[in-house]
């Protein structure tokens, strides 16, 4: 089966189901529909033509996994999107927030070629403007193990590395807060019956932010 762009759909749905599930888990086939935005027994037929050429490994009933061989496949293809999304950010001068739709569009047009200069061109990055691993010409992540605002340990120094959702209208709550990837934050204290959490980001400033918003802010040790 050529890669196609529905092929890649799929392939990049099952890689970051599989991400957020754990390394082998199964994918539920529900779970696969929703991302692609068909209905099961549609996303089930097409699972199964997948298997058949030996892009995954489908179980009836439990889910599906990446073979070694579509998990490359998927890589590239978030190569590709990761790449264009940083170039539209700083070449192009757009926002972080209106980048993610256009490099959909993008990523199963242009050539590994064009990749390759582009990535050039930004001096071989590693993260995308959102913080995601951008990976290598072979498909291969890097993926660091990175705890959320709402599991790091309070009273520390941090970083903010990654967000872990790309809708516009958080991604401008974020900017508007001054918490994207690289700035320094501190976890002050946690409220679970207010589903809150206090931080002390830049300047000292104090922000509250729900518990729901602090599980997308990844974060290192700074």
């Amino acid at each position: 089966m050529l890669p196609s762009s529905t092929v890649e759909n799929y392939l990049k749905a099952i890689y970051q189901g599989q991400s957020a599930l754990g390394v082998g888990a199964l994918v539920p086939m529900g779970q696969v529909a929703s991302a692609v935005g068909v209905t099961p027994g549609t996303a089930t037929t097409m699972v199964k033509a997948l298997a058949e050429s030996g892009l995954v490994e489908y179980e009836p009933y439990s889910g599906v996994r990446l073979s070694a061989a579509g998990e490359k496949l998927a890589g590239l293809v978030l190569r590709r999107h990761r790449l264009v999304e940083l170039f539209l950010v700083q070449v192009m001068g757009m926002s972080w927030a209106e980048v993610h739709e256009e490099a959909e569009l993008l990523e199963h047009v242009v050539s590994e070629r064009l990749i390759q200069r582009i990535d050039d061109m930004l001096g071989n990055p590693t993260r995308d403007p959102h913080g995601d691993p951008i990976p290598n010409p072979e498909g291969a992540i890097a993926s660091p193990a990175l705890e959320s605002l709402l599991t790091c340990p309070l009273d520390t120094p941090l970083r903010i590395t990654r967000i872990a959702d790309q809708d516009p209208v958080f991604l401008r709550f974020v900017e508007t807060n001054e918490l994207k990837p690289g700035q320094t934050v501190r976890v002050d204290s946690r409220d679970a019956a207010a589903d809150a959490v206090q931080l002390c980001a830049k300047d000292q400033r104090r922000i509250t932010i729900g518990a729901r918003a602090a599980s997308k802010l990844l974060v290192e040790p700074a």
